[in-house]
């Protein structure tokens, strides 16, 4: 049973005046990303045949994340009239595939498979946190505050699930510690960059990776704070076994702000130069 329906949210209090135009292609993203969750429950069901209190708990899960990603749709039309939620997940379905044949786990065990989905609900806990925090829009910070809920939720989930096998397959601290982190640098690859293209770029316009993961990372980092790093740092420490809170903890955690901040700089120069460049090409053409 989900823990919030759709029409519960106040849709009626939307304020334009309100609404961060920052804001607005991230949220068409995001609802792309998270309308697409019945692709992982194949995937997970799969993985976990012979689970059924697995299964059982990734199909909820699936129930869940899809109705994220209405509630960002539909938030979004409001936002953007012109724009077709429906229309931009075609185009996203059509243009951006997981495997869904396997019938193993990608991560190379299942407990791998369950730490890979920790550390996106930790992203997506800590993302719609600081985006919840960030806005002044009635609507949209009641939506990210009830996703972030349930995503929170989700790693408690997944996590429970991990202990459990990972009792029986004994993964190292180190292969916990690479899968962990090599789950978190997919988060650069094109799920999100090509949502961003879907969602915010006309059709006739080719998918360049790099013009849209930095249109996408550029704006999405400037609504993080340090707390929200710092409760991101604490999730992923308890996953691969370590002390959530404490000195280590403490020093990752400033050290994952600092890479941030650096990459989040990077990403914006790169927009800026786009922007330099296709103003150039404009005037070159009067």
């Amino acid at each position: 049973m989900k823990h919030w329906h759709i029409d519960e949210v106040g849709w009626d209090r939307f304020d334009p005046s309100k609404v961060d135009p920052q804001i607005v292609p991230l949220v068409k993203a995001a609802a792309m990303v998270e309308r697409n969750a019945a692709d992982y429950v194949t995937y997970l069901t799969r993985i976990f045949a012979d689970d059924p209190d697995f299964r059982a708990a990734a199909e909820h899960w699936g129930v869940e994340e899809t109705q994220h990603g209405d509630a960002l749709g539909r938030w979004g039309e409001i936002a953007d009239p012109g724009w077709n939620f429906q229309d931009a997940f075609a185009r996203y379905r059509a243009g951006y595939k997981i495997q869904l044949d396997a019938d193993a786990s990608i991560r190379g065990s299942r407990t791998g498979e369950l730490i890979a989905r920790c550390m996106v609900e930790t992203g997506t806990s800590s993302y719609y946190t600081a985006l919840g925090e960030s806005t002044e829009e009635p609507a949209l910070k009641q939506v990210c505050r009830l996703i972030a809920a349930d995503e929170y939720r989700h790693f408690k989930l997944f996590y429970d699930h991990m202990k459990r096998y990972l009792a029986r397959e004994q993964l190292s601290f180190t292969r916990r510690l690479r899968i962990a982190l090599g789950r978190i640098g997919e988060s650069e690859d094109d799920e999100l960059a090509y949502a961003f293209h879907c969602g915010n770029e006309a059709e006739a316009v080719p998918y360049d990776h790099a013009r849209c993961i930095s249109g996408y990372m550029g704006r999405a980092m400037g609504f993080y704070r340090f707390r929200h790093i710092e409760r991101a740092t604490g999730m992923i420490f308890k996953t691969i076994g370590l002390e959530p809170r404490g000195r280590v903890s403490d020093i990752a955690a400033k050290g994952a702000w600092r890479l941030l901040s650096w990459r989040r700089d990077r990403y914006l120069a790169a927009l800026r130069k786009a922007a330099n460049e296709n103003a150039g090409d404009s005037a070159q053409a009067a």
